[in-house]
């Protein structure tokens, strides 16, 4: 997606790293420049509300839920992998089958 604009910070970029600045996870300057970019880029923009709309709706549907600590660990043990480049296990990625 692209508004086919050029920008300081280019579109890919922006939208590579949406959920980052979503969850504030970036330092301060980074955020800035996707708050300019968002300025600038109409579509950008539309995406990040999208996103942002999801996100506080599954918020306000899951967000009490209780998650199993087996659960929780195996997801960030695989977002850990991924972020660092790694393949993740087929074996790893499916369920388990249910015992009849």
């Amino acid at each position: 997606m692209s508004c086919g604009e050029p920008h300081e910070t280019d579109c890919s970029e922006i939208l590579d790293h949406l959920y980052e600045f979503l969850d504030r996870e970036m330092p301060d300057a980074d955020c800035r420049k996707f708050e300019h970019h968002f300025e600038e880029c109409s579509p950008c923009l539309e995406k990040y509300g999208l996103e942002q709309a999801v996100k506080k709706l599954v918020k306000r549907c899951c967000g009490q839920d209780d998650v199993p600590g087996d659960l929780r660990s195996k997801v960030m043990g695989r977002i850990d992998l991924i972020r660092s480049g790694q393949s993740v296990p087929e074996q790893d990625v499916t369920a388990a089958p249910q015992e009849s």
